[in-house]
C-alpha cells in the first residue's frame, strides 16, 4: 500500500492517463475524476476521465474539460472499490490498472498499487489532501470538483462519515471559490418531474421485515419504461428507506439487464450495511453499501427479508 506522498511521486512520474470512475456514476466518482485530470493537465500531463456515462445533474464538473487524444500509457481508478464497477469498462481495463485511489475498507479492486484510506468521508476529501502535496493551484473548477464528491458522499454533511477533518476541508474548498451554492441547490433541492414520479412509484412499492426493523423499496425495468426514465433519476432513492423511524436496514432493490437486481443498503444505530452486503458478495462503508443479486423480483426481495431477519436478530 502506498503513502499519499508515494502516490504524489507517482503521478508526476509518469503521463498519458485515462482515469477510471465506477458504473453506476455518483458525485464523488465523477468528482474525483475530473478534479484529477485537471490537477494531472496542471503540471503538463495528459489525461481523460473514462466513465459510464455522465448523469445530467453533473455535466457542470466536465464543462471546462476539452477531449485529449493520445496513447494510454498510466491507468488509475478513483473510487472504484471493486472489479465489478467498472462496469462495461471492465474487460478493457482489469488487470492494466496502475494505481487505485479509494476510501472504501472493503476495497477488493485488481491494481498494481493502492492508496486507501477507509476513514476519508469521500474520494475527494483524499485527492484534497493529494493536491496539496503536489503544489496543484485549486483553481474554482477543481474546487467545485471536489465539493461535490464530498457533499455527495456525506449526504449534505448530515451523514455519519461526515468529519471536523471533511468539514475543514469544505470550508477551504469554499476559500478557493467553490460555488456551493449551485452545488447543494443542484445536488439536494432540485428534482424533475420525471423524479418526483418515480419517488411515488417507489414509496408505493415500500414494505416491511424483520418487526419493521427492515424496508425494502424497489424499481423494475417496466416501471422506469413506464415512467420514461433512468439512471439519471436514481441518485437519493437509496437513502428513503433509511429515512424511516425505528428501521435500521433500508435496502433498495433497481432490477437491471441481464436478470439481476443492483442492492443498495443504507444503515442506522451502527447496523453494518457493508457486513451486510458481505453475504452476497458486495461491500462498502459501514452505513452504506451495495451489492447484487440474480434472480427476480420476488425471489430477490425474499432472499433479502430473510437475510435481514437473520441480521438484526
Amino acid at each position: 500500500m502506498m503513502n499519499l506522498y508515494e502516490v504524489a511521486r507517482f503521478l508526476e512520474a509518469h503521463d498519458n492517463y485515462d482515469i477510471l470512475t465506477h458504473t453506476y456514476p455518483d458525485g464523488d466518482t465523477l468528482g474525483s475524476g475530473f478534479a484529477l485530470c485537471l490537477a494531472l493537465r496542471q503540471i503538463g500531463k495528459k489525461a481523460r476521465v473514462i466513465t459510464t456515462g455522465v448523469p445530467s445533474k453533473f455535466t457542470y464538473l466536465q464543462k471546462n474539460i476539452e477531449e485529449e487524444d493520445f496513447t494510454t500509457e498510466t491507468v488509475v481508478s478513483v473510487d472504484v472499490a471493486a472489479d465489478s464497477l467498472l462496469g462495461s469498462n471492465m474487460g478493457k481495463y482489469i488487470g492494466k490498472v496502475d494505481l487505485c485511489i479509494d476510501h472504501h475498507g472493503s476495497n477488493t479492486f485488481t491494481a498494481k498499487e493502492k492508496f486507501v484510506d477507509k476513514y476519508a468521508a469521500a474520494n475527494c476529501e483524499i485527492l484534497y489532501k493529494l493536491f496539496l502535496r503536489m503544489h496543484i493551484n485549486f483553481t474554482k473548477d477543481i474546487a467545485d470538483c471536489l465539493y461535490t464528491g464530498i457533499s455527495t458522499d456525506t449526504g449534505c454533511f448530515r451523514y455519519t462519515n461526515t468529519t471536523a477533518e471533511t468539514m475543514r476541508v469544505a470550508a477551504s474548498l469554499m476559500d478557493f471559490g467553490c460555488n456551493t451554492a449551485y452545488i447543494n441547490k443542484a445536488m439536494f433541492e432540485t428534482k424533475s418531474k420525471n423524479k418526483i414520479q418515480l419517488e411515488r412509484a417507489v414509496y408505493e412499492s415500500m414494505t416491511y421485515c424483520a418487526d419493521g426493523r427492515c424496508a425494502i423499496i424497489y424499481t423494475t425495468l417496466d416501471m422506469l419504461k413506464k415512467l420514461n426514465t433512468g439512471d439519471d433519476e436514481m441518485e437519493g432513492l437509496a437513502s428513503i428507506p433509511r429515512q424511516i423511524e425505528g428501521v435500521l436496514i433500508g435496502i433498495t432493490m433497481r432490477e437491471k439487464e441481464g436478470g439481476f437486481f443492483k442492492i443498495s443498503v443504507r444503515t442506522n444505530n451502527n447496523i453494518n450495511a457493508s457486513d451486510f452486503c458481505s453475504q452476497f458478495g458486495g461491500g462498502g462503508h459501514p452505513a452504506a453499501a451495495g451489492c447484487s443479486i440474480e434472480g427476480d423480483l420476488e425471489t430477490v426481495k425474499t432472499t433479502l427479508e430473510k437475510a435481514a431477519e437473520k441480521f438484526l436478530s
